[in-house]
């Protein structure tokens, strides 16, 4: 439901589900202010931003740095004025089995993926709060199926959906929605790669490691960016306000359990 007078901030923006996001909430928002590191690719996003019809502003930041958050806060809103939704989509995880994570691999993960979220929502929340905003974090059904060939995917992911939960018991009473999205398989870039690795330990080709790894997953097809995209472009809207404290799964049923 558009609102011309929202502001929104998408994460991980140049690429992937972050790109398709802040894509399709040109359509809803006045503004989306777009953060990641990658700064050509940051710009080819903020473009289709613009076409797409909302402002943009790009930020090119690091978000392991312990001062990004406010840095990327006090720039929205000094651009703005307000903000609506912050949506927390940056943050590759190491894929490395259990037995291999090093201390460092471990630590950078959390970095990424999780403090940086944890700090961007507490930097952004009195703003938030004032707006009667939203806040969507990024998790993903590896948090329900944790393997040891991909511990810290699984435990992060986890590990922010709990993080999620906290937030939104203190949102009730904060005015703040506050909610999870856990994606299944999406293809993006990354995903590509992962499947390449499938299919050489397999001795299959790309093509048919995407298609063994659909088959093994019993899913008819593959996610795009822009499935997750629509999802929470729906979660952030006025129409899901009432839907709080909940994880969205999308996952073409690659879950079955309850």
């Amino acid at each position: 439901m558009p609102n011309k007078e929202r502001i929104a901030i998408v994460t991980g923006a140049s690429r992937g589900i972050g790109r398709a996001t802040a894509i399709r909430l040109a359509r809803d928002f006045a503004a989306v202010a777009l953060v990641a590191r990658d700064s050509v690719s940051l710009a080819s996003a903020a473009d289709a931003v613009n076409a797409a019809g909302a402002r943009s502003l790009t930020l090119t930041r690091e978000l392991r740095n312990a001062d990004t958050a406010r840095q990327v806060i006090e720039a929205t809103r000094d651009r703005f004025g307000r903000i609506d939704a912050l949506i927390n989509i940056a943050g590759a995880v190491p894929q490395t089995d259990l037995f291999a994570m090093s201390d460092e691999e471990w630590a950078d993960g959390f970095s990424l993926k999780f403090h940086a979220a944890r700090r961007l929502t507490l930097a952004a929340w009195e703003t938030l709060a004032r707006t009667g905003g939203s806040v969507i974090f990024m998790s993903g059904t590896s948090a329900l199926t944790p393997k040891a060939s991909l511990a810290a995917v699984g435990t992060i992911n986890a590990a922010i959906s709990a993080l999620a939960k906290a937030f939104a018991e203190r949102g009730v009473g904060d005015g703040v929605q506050v909610n999870a999205v856990l994606p299944g398989p999406v293809m993006t870039d990354r995903r590509r790669a992962m499947l390449a690795r499938y299919g050489e330990a397999k001795g299959l080709s790309l093509d048919a490691a995407i298609d063994a790894f659909a088959a093994e997953t019993r899913i008819a097809r593959y996610g795009t960016p822009e499935d997750i995209a629509e999802l929470i472009a729906f979660a952030v809207s006025p129409v899901a306000r009432w839907m709080t404290g909940v994880t969205l799964r999308m996952d073409g049923g690659e879950i079955k359990s309850l």
